[in-house]
């Protein structure tokens, strides 16, 4: 891509601290900017619509900044910039700085496995249809990618009897020409032979570009013209061609059965989705090429720079389209949340195919129901990617050592303890205990607390439910300690309870306890461990805004590195104790609503409530469940089946939602 002429201007500095150029020498025109370090390398590369306001603001105080940007210009040494035109060469312009420095603080996405192509070499005199993986090549055309190679050997097999093109590699053609023979493929009809000069290379030529043309969405046309000219041989008494041709469209049609039909309209459509968290994102994208799913891809990126999904997204866009051929650039581009400047990638991405591209988020039908598909899969991406990092014992151990400097403890935290509270506007108000030993879960060591009321702990306090909490966890270590002797095994020594002789779980302190929650919630831990006398478990803090790590009497958060292990399994830990707390909330409240909508039905007691309540299991299935469904609970008859029926589809006055990605409550 060639980079626009612009009038090119440097502003640099000896010393870091005083880089920041005058704010009159920076224009106010579109362009393109470079942050260095002190040795030289770009470190970031970005683009404004005007210079002037886009640079000023990063040279503020540190405090307002976000924590990735503020580590950004804290790395700089100096900050040059280039003036363009127009917004659609800034695009460009951006696009080949990054290409071509790769700079750290930028957003790569990478792929997350090496996906295979179907490679037809058109710049070849014969061109060769192939399956491969890696970089492109030129003189290559390229479809998919897709999931997995086997599916695509199978489709190439079923149509090379429609379209007999080359196939084999160069020294297979190259020593059947020399021998004169074609290979197997030339005598079973899956190749036209032309190594031996059955066709000309115009004739080859012609079923390589029939093929393309089949592959690439166009097949209702040569599926017509296979089923007339079939018709035609029958009608002629050609009974032989006909049945040929019969094969060619069974062939033609079993390899469309391969590729899914999501768009009966025949559209053509990139359909992007991504899965997030404050520290990665995957990105998941389906081919879809008239109507059919052709193709799927991946990629798994580090988030930083500052940024939200539609920052993301416009990132995206232009690492995948910048540097690819027309062809490759659909008429539509569906996206989960528009970039901030749609029309200028739209404009971009025109240039490069030769016709209007439209980006949108799709609301309603096919299109928006195969969105949320694609976006499934990039959770699972997301999931699958964190859960390969977290069982590397080489990064749970350098996640260990890491929390342990920053943190400043004697020892690093084998065991790791974090509490988190959820509620329902003061209601229902339960806490989660999850456990990590060595980096990795112990679901068996989880433990959940409901939360009781007293005096000035009712309500949304959750400084005080926190100081609940782990007044009774760390209380029931002290009893349990006092209560157990210690027996000496093979693995060590093990606390067991001396009338049992079972092994004490809560015995064993923690190396580290971590709170959700910032300052507040920290000296809430704190100041409960302190009234129960135990001063060797160290606590902190993981405030979910800035990822910021809070230590009790300490001013200023520790700023862990972004892509540090020691982050990432704090965070790891942190959501676990989230998504445990939600669940056990989401739990009791439906069994709340249950059995508030079942005080008044007669003759239901507590204990057929607890018995509809454990055969149903939620409210949700109750609704669902037809007057004969609950007549066959035991101690349910039908006249008060019929009642619960009637007590259950009364419309509520109010219904409640719980995200439980971000605990918000949603009040309809």
């Amino acid at each position: 891509m060639p980079i626009p002429k612009a009038r090119f201007q440097v502003q640099r500095a000896a010393d870091r601290p005083g880089y920041r150029p005058e704010p009159g020498s920076i224009p106010t025109q579109p362009g393109v900017y470079r942050f260095r370090d002190a040795k030289g390398r770009v470190i970031y590369v970005g683009k404004a619509k005007n210079l002037r306001a886009r640079l000023s603001s990063y040279f503020q105080d540190p405090i307002n900044l976000h924590q990735r940007t503020a580590a950004m210009v804290a790395s700089g040494a100096s900050v040059e910039w280039t003036v363009v035109k127009t917004e659609v060469e800034a695009l460009q312009l951006e696009y080949s700085w990054i290409k071509e420095f790769d700079p750290r603080f930028n957003v790569k996405y990478r792929d997350d496995k090496s996906y295979p192509w179907l490679a037809v070499t058109v710049g070849e005199d014969f061109p060769r249809v192939m399956v491969g993986r890696g970089a492109k090549r030129k003189g290559t055309k390229y479809f998919g990618p897709y999931s997995h190679a086997w599916a695509i050997r199978e489709t190439v097999d079923q149509l090379l009897r429609v379209f007999p093109m080359r196939s084999c590699s160069n020294g297979v053609f190259k020593r059947s020409g020399q021998i004169g023979r074609p290979c197997l493929l030339g005598y079973i009809d899956k190749c036209s032979a032309p190594c031996v000069g059955n066709i000309s290379p115009e004739e080859h030529r012609a079923i390589v570009e029939d093929f393309c043309d089949f592959i690439g969405g166009n097949t209702g046309a040569f599926i017509k013209r296979v089923r007339t000219e079939m018709y035609a041989a029958s009608d002629a008494l050609d009974f032989e061609k006909a049945a040929r041709l019969r094969d060619d469209l069974g062939a033609m049609e079993k390899a469309l059965e391969k590729q899914a039909v999501v768009f009966g309209d025949g559209t053509s459509a990139d359909v992007v989705a991504l899965a997030e968290d404050p520290l990665e994102v995957a990105v998941q994208i389906f081919y879809v090429r008239g109507g059919r799913i052709r193709g799927q891809r991946g990629w798994v990126a580090d988030r930083v720079e500052e940024g939200g999904t539609a920052e993301l997204v416009e990132d995206f866009l232009l690492q995948l389209y910048a540097g690819a051929d027309g062809d490759d650039i659909p008429r539509e581009i569906l996206v989960p949340h528009l970039p901030p400047d749609p029309e200028t990638i739209e404009a971009l991405l025109g240039d490069i195919r030769g016709s209007r591209v439209r980006i949108r988020v799709p609301q309603r039908g096919d299109k928006r129901s195969l969105q949320e598909t694609v976006a499934r899969n990039a959770g699972q991406a997301l999931v699958m990617h964190k859960t390969k990092r977290a069982s590397d014992l080489t990064a749970r151990n350098q996640a260990l050592e890491e929390i342990q400097v920053a943190l400043g403890l004697d020892e690093a935290p084998l065991r790791i303890e974090c509490y988190d509270i959820s509620n329902l506007q003061g209601t229902e108000v339960v806490a989660s205990m999850v456990v990590f030993e060595d980096g990795l879960a112990r679901k068996s060591e989880y433990r959940r607390f409901v939360i009781k009321g007293d005096g000035g702990e009712v309500g949304q306090n959750d400084v005080a439910h926190m100081h609940q909490v782990i007044t009774r966890r760390f209380r029931r270590l002290l009893d349990e300690q006092a209560r157990s002797t210690e027996v000496v095994t093979e693995s060590g020594p093990m606390l067991v309870d001396p009338e049992t002789g079972r092994p004490r779980k809560f015995a064993y302190a923690p190396g580290l306890v971590v709170v959700d929650g910032g300052p507040p919630q920290v000296a809430a831990a704190q100041r409960a461990l302190d009234e129960l006398g135990i001063d060797d478990i160290p606590v902190c803090g993981l405030a979910k805004r800035l990822e910021e790590v809070w230590l009790p009497g300490v001013e200023d958060p520790v700023i862990l590195n972004r892509s540090s292990e020691a982050l990432y399994l704090l965070q790891r830990v942190r959501d676990e104790a989230h998504r445990f707390a939600i669940t056990h909330h989401r739990s009791r409240r439906s069994k709340t609503m249950v059995e508030s909508l079942l005080d008044d039905v007669p003759g239901l007691g507590e204990v057929r409530r607890k018995t509809l309540l454990k055969h149903f299991g939620s409210l949700r299935k109750l609704r669902a469940a037809t007057v004969e469904d609950i007549a066959c609970v035991p101690g349910i008859g039908r006249r008060t089946a019929l009642a619960i029926k009637a007590a259950v589809d009364q419309p509520s006055r109010k219904t409640v939602s719980v995200n439980t990605a971000t605990g918000e409550i949603d009040e309809g």
